[in-house]
């Protein structure tokens, strides 16, 4: 019943920038933490960024600190990240996950199918 979709995924160039969007259903959205995790061919799954069900905390892993930034509306059950200064080493299919609670960042229970982002020039 849980339905998270990823969008806003595509190519872009070295210092571009991308937003990606999660919209989500079957639960109550503003309940819960979201996060965002991406894996590129070979290099493993990695946790990217999360925030607290009603936006008042946010986390950031270190390869991304200070170039994105997690959001979310409420009011339309929707997560966001907005990429900037891509580097070709954020290449990789990004997912968005749903935690187990509202201040799970690191613990999830849905993901979503994925959407890819390139970067390259």
């Amino acid at each position: 019943q849980v339905q998270l979709v990823e969008s806003g995924g595509g190519l872009a160039q070295p210092g571009g920038s991308l937003r990606l969007s999660c919209a989500a259903s079957g639960f109550t959205f503003s309940s819960y933490a979201m996060s965002w995790a991406r894996q590129a061919p070979g290099k493993g799954l990695e946790w990217v960024s999360g925030i607290y069900s009603d936006g008042s905390d946010t986390y950031y892993a270190d390869s991304v600190k200070g170039r994105f930034t997690i959001s979310r509306d409420n009011a339309k059950n929707t997560l966001y990240l907005q990429m900037n200064s891509l580097k070709p080493e954020d290449t990789a299919l990004y997912y968005c996950a749903k935690g187990s609670g509202a201040t799970r960042t690191h613990e999830y229970d849905y993901w979503g199918q994925g959407t890819q982002v390139t970067v390259s020039s």
